[in-house]
């Protein structure tokens, strides 16, 4: 059944991330410091190597790649909710090296910002509580 709930545009946050960071563990952070549980997170920028993972639907696991190598993040999609009481980041990412080949998946902790400029949209709205889902084995939100 798809579920859906509205909810209203509050503030944004742009800016630019530190170089050498984690790239989701710096997202986390700026969600964590600012109060940030729900929102959405766009980014383009660059970096010095790269975790993605793919999720295997038989297995119900997450598969990951690891690229030690400098990356173009030609675009980077996600959104904010929460998973066990606190903001929880959930993004995808492209990358594309340096012959245009692109690679895609979730982000993962490991990839490290050569550059990076973020917008974060941040909304009002009911909280967004991520929660096991036994039909996936995903932890998806739960309304």
């Amino acid at each position: 059944m798809t579920r859906i709930q509205q909810i209203k545009p509050d503030r944004v946050f742009m800016g630019r991330l530190k170089y050498g960071s984690d790239l989701l563990e710096e997202i986390t952070e700026i969600c964590i410091k600012e109060r940030i549980d729900l929102g959405r997170i766009s980014a383009i920028g660059a970096l010095q190597k790269a975790h993605i993972g793919f999720y295997n639907q038989k297995a119900r696991a997450y598969e990951f790649l690891q690229f030690d190598q400098p990356l173009e993040i030609t675009n980077l999609a996600g959104n904010i909710s929460f998973r066990d009481g606190k903001p929880f980041v959930h993004a995808h990412v492209t990358l594309a090296d340096d012959r245009g080949n692109a690679f895609g998946g979730h982000l993962a902790p490991g990839s490290v910002v050569f550059a990076c400029e973020i917008m974060i949209d941040i909304f009002d709205g009911p909280v967004f509580e991520r929660m096991l889902d036994e039909e996936t084995g995903l932890v998806l939100w739960k309304f």
